[in-house]
């Protein structure tokens, strides 16, 4: 009730509000819910190691004191042929597409410990920054802390962004030493130059930190934890880099105008993103009151919550079939939430594997699912699931 009354209320405006809508898009599995839920500082959007645990878009709203930032964290870019898949609905494909093209911002996550596909962006995200190459893009590496060889971060900076960062080729001059133990111990960090709030506004992740900057940078020391990179900025030759062009032979897009390097399951550096998008937010009305966290129902919150452990603890395929319908929904008499829900299967053998030996998984996932509900919701919540096969 609190929650549908603080959405349907007008925002509680401040004397000069400002805004700023996010769009996270990427692959499937990249982190976007992940760092979502980093940047909310609560868990509200389903995780899953498996891919298209986000169904559908959803808004998370950030707070901080005359700012807000809305950000829409979407089902990840996909195709026919893995919708098809899938069993995904048609606005698995729509939702992303029209989270870009209301947003102010976008971030594009690229998770760096794929090394299938971390060396260039996905057909689908190409084709959506060529669509809008009106709104400001910023890429984010996420799970660099997976990486061992932290200069593969270079070659991925050059190949992901042709080269180009805000209108600007950045070289690298780097002071590694080739052997990978030194790698190891020297953390690359680009974006951390200097932190957001002592940028110059003209300038970018990429900044020039050796010559004149001596001096700077060891004030900087902290920010750029162990850095021993140089790097030096040149203005970019040729013609206008974003116009769209044959997407086939493009691997990365030129016309990002920051780099953040992170990791959003441990919180490393996402601060730090947090702060450069306040920095980004522009003069315009709030659309939340300030106690929205999501503009999700709390039965929302709990089917997401519910279908993420599924997704965790059924193999393959399996759990995209299960449909979920809720039977109770109410508060107890000591104020507890109380939520009773069906899973229902397609066949007989799917029952069994989501059910598991003793009734182990279901109440695994019971047990953990309630956990999470009663950090989302902050009170006790009863969770009963009952499997059956849809008739």
């Amino acid at each position: 009730e609190e929650q549908d009354r603080l959405l349907q209320n007008q925002p509680d405006q401040p004397q000069n509000p400002k805004v700023l809508r996010i769009a996270i898009i990427g692959a499937p599995n990249a982190g976007k819910s992940t760092l979502s839920n980093r940047l909310l500082g609560r868990k509200v959007f389903p995780v899953s190691k498996k891919v298209h645990t986000t169904r559908c878009k959803a808004r998370g709203v950030v707070t901080d004191e005359d700012t807000q930032l809305i950000i829409l964290d979407t089902p990840g870019l996909t195709n026919q042929f893995k919708a098809k898949r899938h069993k995904l609905d048609e606005a698995m494909l729509t939702d992303p597409w029209d989270s870009v093209k209301n947003a102010d911002l976008v971030l594009v996550l690229v998770d760096v410990s794929d090394h299938w596909t971390r060396n260039s962006l996905s057909r689908e995200v190409l084709k959506c920054l060529s669509q809008f190459p009106q709104i400001p893009s910023v890429l984010v590496l996420n799970k660099v802390d997976l990486l061992k060889k932290k200069l593969i971060l270079l070659e991925l900076v050059t190949e992901l962004t042709e080269g180009i960062v805000n209108g600007k080729k950045p070289e690298v001059r780097s002071a590694f030493k080739d052997n990978s133990s030194s790698s190891e111990k020297s953390p690359l960090q680009i974006t951390q130059a200097s932190p957001p709030e002592n940028r110059d506004p003209k300038s970018h992740c990429l900044q020039e930190t050796d010559g004149a900057q001596k001096g700077s940078s060891k004030d900087n020391s902290s920010n750029m934890r162990a850095s021993e990179s140089s790097l030096v900025t040149e203005e970019a030759q040729g013609p206008e880099l974003c116009e769209p062009r044959d997407q086939k032979n493009r691997k990365g897009w030129p016309c990002f105008r920051e780099i953040f390097m992170l990791s959003a399951l441990h919180g490393e550096e996402v601060d730090t993103l947090k702060r450069y998008l306040l920095m980004q937010a522009k003069p315009g009305p709030w659309e939340f009151h300030s106690g929205v966290l999501t503009s999700q129902s709390p039965q929302e919150i709990c089917n997401n919550i519910i279908r993420e452990k599924i997704l965790e603890y059924l193999p393959l395929e399996v759990p995209y079939g299960v449909i979920q319908v809720t039977e109770m929904w109410e508060e107890g008499p000591s104020g507890e939430l109380l939520i009773a829900q069906n899973l229902l299967v397609p066949r007989k053998s799917h029952m069994l594997m989501l059910i598991g030996r003793g009734g182990k998984v279901i109440s695994r996932i019971a047990q953990e699912a309630g956990q999470d509900l009663m950090n989302v919701f902050l009170c006790d919540v009863r969770l009963k699931l009952m499997v059956k096969v849809k008739s």
